[in-house]
């Protein structure tokens, strides 16, 4: 960032959905809440510490954009390993024994499956960045979502359907290391994203995981 100031030149940079926490103070990008923001762990905390530090910078490039990033899935994200997205983990899983797994709740308020996300596809978020660094609206800060929060058990069921399989689902507990650390609901609020013009709708959860699933993981395509 200072770098960026000094020869001024436009900065784009990754923040994440994971500085929300629990959601106490909701999903809004609005700068004031960012303070306030408690994140679950080490991950999502640097990602609010920086975003801190950012707002409180006078010297500054002459465009940046912190994006929020939610959950995003698609293409080439086989080197991820544990952290890669459902519909991967989902894939492999269906091609081996023509099952998947997903995590039980461990919340008396959500059952098994519907924990709750915002999955963005990422030709979506490239698209987002791609109209950003051409068209330089406000700096700031933003949530980069589909602003739509779906079940992970949507994301299994669109998984199936793409292979043209029955689905057939089993709950596993989730890992004593994230249990406590875990989101249970994000949904983010693109009102500020639209405000400054980015109001091109994105690609609804079944149609992102179809073709991810057909012309990437099924023909094992990747660069």
């Amino acid at each position: 960032m200072d770098s960026a100031a000094k020869h001024q030149i436009p900065l784009i940079y990754a923040s994440s959905a994971a500085t929300y926490g629990n959601g106490e103070f909701g999903y809004s990008d609005d700068p004031i809440l960012i303070p306030k923001l408690q994140p679950l762990n080490p991950y999502g905390k640097s990602k609010n510490e920086f975003d801190k530090w950012v707002l409180k910078q006078t010297n500054q490039p002459p465009f940046w954009t912190g994006f929020k990033f939610f959950n995003v899935f698609g293409p080439n994200e086989y080197h991820k390993g544990r952290m890669a997205s459902v519909v991967f983990h989902s894939f492999n899983q269906i091609q081996e024994n023509q099952q998947t797994k997903l995590f039980k709740s461990h919340r008396p308020d959500f059952k098994d499956g519907e924990q709750t996300r915002d999955f963005i596809y990422v030709k979506d978020v490239v698209n987002t960045i791609a109209w950003f660094m051409n068209h330089k609206p406000q700096s700031g800060i933003y949530n980069l979502g589909t602003g739509y929060a779906r079940p992970f058990i949507a994301l299994a069921q669109a998984t199936f359907k793409a292979l043209k399989i029955e689905p057939n689902i089993e709950f596993v507990d989730m890992p004593q290391d994230i249990r406590e650390k875990y989101q249970y609901y994000t949904q983010a609020d693109i009102r500020r994203l639209k405000r400054v013009g980015k109001a091109k709708a994105f690609r609804s959860l079944e149609i992102s995981v179809r073709d991810y699933v057909q012309q990437y993981l099924a023909k094992n395509r990747t660069w």
